[in-house]
């Protein structure tokens, strides 16, 4: 059982930069990925980063990817999102979620089990 409590998040210009926090509660983190997802209304959650917690790997999608950065504090078990050059398409519900499979997917939100609460980024244009 894994608890995720997600901070940051808020009301920023085009161009600016934010960072999401996301503490994990779990006996160990090192057979998990942990992924960030994103959501607008009316659309499906959308993957955005994922990042392997014993390998440290970590990959995005094409929409974020050179602009966002995903990492890890082990002392603090804690993932964070750091958002640059953020862009009015950025705006969303973001949400940590954590999943302890070893198969290939990795971007679908039916992968993941644990859930933070979702936090709202929103870039004014």
């Amino acid at each position: 059982q894994v608890q995720l409590v997600q901070s940051g998040g808020g009301l920023v210009q085009a161009g600016d930069s934010l960072r999401l926090s996301c503490t994990a509660s779990a006996r160990s983190l090192d057979d998990y990925r942990l992924a960030w997802f994103r959501q607008v209304p009316g659309k499906e959650r959308e993957f955005v980063s994922v990042i392997g917690w014993r390998s440290n790997r970590s990959f995005y999608s094409k929409s974020v990817g050179g602009r966002f950065t995903v990492s890890r504090d082990s002392a603090k078990s804690t993932v964070y999102l750091q958002m640059n050059s953020l862009e009015f398409e950025d705006t969303a519900v973001y949400f940590c979620a954590a999943s302890s499979s070893t198969g290939f997917s990795y971007s679908q939100a039916t992968d993941y089990l644990f859930w933070g609460q979702g936090t709202q980024v929103t870039v004014s244009s």
